[in-house]
């Protein structure tokens, strides 16, 4: 005979389980049809796609950094699926990056150079794409209340180049800057590592030239001139984009003498400032279409317009100055 017939006390037992199994499943039916419903609404919200997000290394310069973070946001407006991550640390990184195949794109202040294009063949079996992305013109900042003026590219070439000459202020015409604690010129740098630092040392130092020694090199544009600011005998060089009222830029011009003209869309664009910059963007070959969608959007009027925003030159408006 069964336990439940033998004993009330059983039977109760029996009934209290069944009732709790009864109870135990109603409530697990309750959790999955709550459970397909919050999933049905995720994915009406998604627009009916559940797919991961599609994700674009882009890694290089730090002039460009500040400007490839604002294409970074905006773009996932305008494709959700799509997450672009960005980090400086120079051009040379990013191409480095780009040949060892953890950057989907380069951002560089400066042409691949030969050696770097090999590489990157060898690691893809492919030759390297460019695309223009815009213009820069690096800028030569002082303290904002240094009195200097101007200053030439020869005059740059004796302060920053091995075997130059000019090391202190007076040997400019420049006294009594205020709050300086000497006469002596503090030359702000960039690690080698940095597209600017070469395209500066090739303008002003020549092609087969090189920097003095004893420069503060520093790792980023924007570290450059917040050094600046905050040194009243300071010099450094830096992208027009990073321009503060805490410091000043000074007019350039190629020969002392001349016509020192100050960076800005126009004498970029003209050719009237010495120190201009075309920016690119490289990929390892071909890129993939999610890549080749960004890239095409950046060279849009939208992405284009964002160049514009952040302190540069657009190419829509350089196309359009021809």
């Amino acid at each position: 005979m069964a336990n439940w017939l033998r004993s009330p006390s059983a039977l109760l037992t029996v009934l209290v389980s069944r009732d709790r199994k009864a109870k135990l499943w109603v409530v697990i039916g309750l959790l999955f049809v709550l459970g397909a419903a919050g999933c049905s609404q995720s994915t009406a919200k998604t627009g009916g796609s559940s797919a991961k997000p599609q994700v674009i290394q882009n890694i290089g310069s730090d002039t460009m950094v500040n400007l490839a973070q604002a294409w970074a946001e905006e773009y996932q407006n305008v494709e959700p699926n799509v997450s672009v991550e960005v980090s400086g640390g120079g051009s040379g990184l990013g191409i480095a990056a780009l040949i060892n195949g953890t950057a989907d794109i380069a951002n560089s202040s400066r042409h691949i150079e030969p050696d770097e294009e090999a590489a990157v063949v060898a690691h893809s079996g492919s030759k390297p794409r460019e695309f223009l992305v815009g213009f820069d013109a690096l800028s030569i900042y002082v303290h904002k209340d240094n009195p200097i003026t101007s200053i030439s590219l020869e005059e740059l070439h004796e302060i920053y180049a091995e075997g130059g000459k000019i090391d202190r202020w007076s040997q400019l015409g420049i006294t009594n800057i205020p709050r300086a604690r000497t006469d002596r010129i503090i030359r702000v740098s960039r690690q080698n590592n940095s597209g600017t630092y070469h395209y500066f040392r090739e303008v002003v130092c020549g092609k087969k030239g090189d920097f003095k020694l004893g420069s503060l090199d520093m790792n980023g544009s924007k570290d450059v001139v917040e050094l600046v600011s905050h040194t009243p005998g300071a010099i450094g060089y830096s992208g027009f984009g990073y321009n503060t009222k805490s410091v000043k830029m000074i007019p350039v011009a190629r020969k002392k003498g001349e016509k020192a003209v100050l960076p800005s869309i126009e004498t970029t664009l003209d050719k009237s400032y010495p120190i201009s910059r075309p920016m690119f963007m490289y990929t390892p070959g071909e890129p993939p279409a999610h890549v080749r969608s960004y890239i095409d959007w950046i060279l849009s009027p939208a992405g284009q317009k964002i160049v514009e925003l952040t302190g540069y030159i657009p190419l829509n408006i350089a196309e359009d100055k021809k």
